[in-house]
């Protein structure tokens, strides 16, 4: 039986004729439309893991996305900011010496709006590149998954440390403008600050776990607003019931633990000496501050560790 002849291109014969057996088929042409290979500089793995940092930065505060991604953050630093200046403006007008409220024990008093732009913003930058399958895409460029984690993780305590910033700051100026005493704002300023870095780094570095462990950020925002809040729930009850009318008994404290936010009140207030009444949570005693201390350092590493562990798997 004859074999069908082969093609060589669309609609011709090996023989050189068409399909159809009328006239020579066309000759095939390599046209040169201008492709070259790249040869300028390489910037590497630095560069693209600093990349990562600040498109996850803006992420946070949803710049560079659409207007709605916009609204929740900018809200949440309105809502934290415009407290503090009002505070000033009142403190001002009344001719008080200082303010009437600590810096850090500011950020005490709002942790639950931060608690939910952590919740709401922490998914954004992981849970949606789960979903999306993106992840793989990042690891094809020259950065490792060690690369990804730090920079992810950098972007959003940069995101937390920068919206707790901004009040404290409004606060400080606002005092000095008032002619309030320099030496003293400065110091307790200081203190917010280091109050703010704790707050950015233990509840964030728990709630990115929760992030990574899901590719929803539905499932996200639910179970790391869910977590921070029961857990600040149970403990500042705990507190209450040991002792009503004070700050509880020493043995109520160690339920500090069990919340991020919580074990940071505590260990700043009780290292810096701050807060009063029930403004103030004390890690009991010098132990405590010592075993508050390397809570907080252990839940920091701890959740790092389990990040790295999550995405050599992915």
């Amino acid at each position: 039986m004859a074999q069908p002849p082969d093609t060589t291109s669309a609609g011709t014969t090996s023989a050189g004729t068409t399909s159809a057996g009328t006239g020579p088929a066309d000759t095939g042409v390599i046209h040169d439309i201008g492709y070259r290979g790249y040869s300028g500089p390489r910037l590497g793995r630095g560069y693209a893991t600093r990349s990562l940092f600040t498109q996850s930065l803006r992420a946070a505060y949803g710049l560079g996305r659409s207007g709605k991604s916009k609204v929740l953050p900018m809200l949440v630093l309105a809502v934290v900011t415009v407290p503090a200046a009002i505070v000033v403006a009142v403190a001002i007008t009344m001719k008080r010496d200082q303010l009437p409220v600590e810096y850090a024990g500011y950020l005490a008093s709002v942790n639950l709006v931060i608690a939910v732009f952590l919740a709401a913003q922490a998914p954004v930058l992981l849970s949606r590149d789960l979903r999306y399958q993106t992840v793989p895409l990042y690891f094809s460029r020259p950065i490792t998954r060690t690369d990804y984690v730090r920079a992810k993780l950098a972007a959003m305590v940069c995101a937390q440390l920068l919206l707790m910033a901004a009040p404290l700051l409004v606060l400080y100026l606002g005092a000095l403008l008032g002619g309030m005493d320099f030496s003293y704002n400065t110091g307790h300023f200081l203190y917010g600050l280091a109050a703010a870095v704790l707050y950015a780094l233990v509840p964030t570095s728990v709630a990115l776990v929760i992030a990574a462990a899901t590719p929803r950020r539905g499932f996200g925002v639910a179970a790391i607003m869910g977590y921070l809040a029961i857990s600040a729930a149970v403990a500042a009850v705990a507190v209450g019931i040991s002792d009503p009318g004070t700050t509880g008994s020493d043995a109520a404290q160690w339920t500090s633990l069990i919340s991020p936010t919580e074990l940071v009140e505590s260990l700043v207030n009780e290292v810096f000496d701050l807060g009063v009444g029930l403004d103030r949570r004390y890690a009991p005693g010098g132990l405590g501050i010592a075993v508050f201390a390397l809570v907080a350092l252990a839940l920091v590493v701890g959740s790092y560790r389990l990040l790295l562990s999550r995405y050599k798997k992915v």
